[in-house]
């Protein structure tokens, strides 16, 4: 199968139409057009539905989806090993992670990495939860993704990357105590995130197992805007140290649980072989958790 039409194929699909996705690619809209009728045409199905200016993806253009993108990242690994002999002096990275883990562990990594491999551009996705990160690995659209949950999927493997504490995190004047708990907690209205993401369903089950009922006052899709919203006076949340070190210097009271919470942090992988680039920044991270 002809790796360009796969590439012009995965165009129409990011950009949402052919003369988008013809734009993007530089290329004539009626050569994208034709791409497709012969994409189509080879593989004895229709991959879009015409929808006005734009496309539709079919059943069967939506399960190209992934086998296109992993063989593009194939025949990408395969150059990339090529040139892995000039030390990395060029290529990329697509790196996936979790909001809570982006300023700690993820940005030390990717700027020890970049350090080392100034030539190598690096992409870092932010997916919903955990289960869109592991799509995105399983998918090819990421090599490595960060994340706090076990993978499901068979065909990707987990290392232990850290260990992360979390914290109850207060607005400014709570009076201070040495330790919480989560009934504690649970005594004053919540900020989080919303349903299904990680620290939500981890705060949600450690309620759960101390027989208190949180009162979630604001749920907020813009965890960026967590922080600031406690700062406000808005409620209480529970947030990993390195977030709430950033809360406390704002006025922030946090307070850590009695007994201690942690959840490890993991780097996820696909099984097989792997791009220099990953390589490279795998065994870096297991470095750095070893230091």
């Amino acid at each position: 199968m002809d790796l360009r039409k796969l590439q012009l194929f995965l165009a129409v699909v990011d950009e949402g139409g052919i003369t988008r996705a013809a734009e993007a690619a530089l290329v004539s809209q009626p050569s994208v057009s034709q791409a497709m009728r012969e994409l189509e045409r080879e593989l004895g199905t229709p991959l879009f539905h015409r929808v006005g200016r734009g496309v539709v993806l079919t059943a069967a253009g939506d399960a190209l989806v992934g086998p296109a993108r992993q063989a593009l990242r194939d025949v990408d690994t395969a150059a990339a090993a090529v040139a892995a002999v000039a030390g990395l002096a060029a290529g990329h990275l697509d790196l996936c992670t979790l909001p809570t883990l982006a300023v700690d562990p993820v940005a030390p990594l990717v700027g020890a990495f970049r350090t080392a491999h100034p030539g190598v551009r690096v992409t870092l996705a932010d997916p919903d939860d955990a289960r869109d990160l592991e799509e995105l690995v399983v998918s090819g659209a990421a090599e490595i993704g960060i994340t706090v949950e076990q993978p499901r999927a068979a065909s990707l493997e987990a290392r232990s990357l850290a260990d992360q504490e979390l914290v109850a995190v207060f607005p400014p004047s709570t009076p201070v105590t040495r330790t919480t708990t989560f009934a504690g907690l649970a005594r004053h209205p919540l900020v989080s995130g919303q349903p299904g993401t990680s620290t939500r369903r981890q705060l949600e089950e450690a309620c759960a197992n101390a027989g208190v009922t949180p009162d979630f006052a604001v749920v907020t899709a813009q965890r960026e805007a967590i922080v600031p919203l406690v700062v406000s006076g808005a409620g209480a949340t529970m947030l990993p140290r390195p977030l709430a070190d950033t809360a406390a210097r704002s006025g922030a009271v946090v307070i850590p649980f009695r007994p201690a919470v942690r959840r490890p942090v993991l780097l996820v992988i696909r099984r097989g072989p792997r791009s220099p680039a990953a390589d490279a920044f795998f065994g870096q991270a297991m470095q750095h958790d070893r230091g």
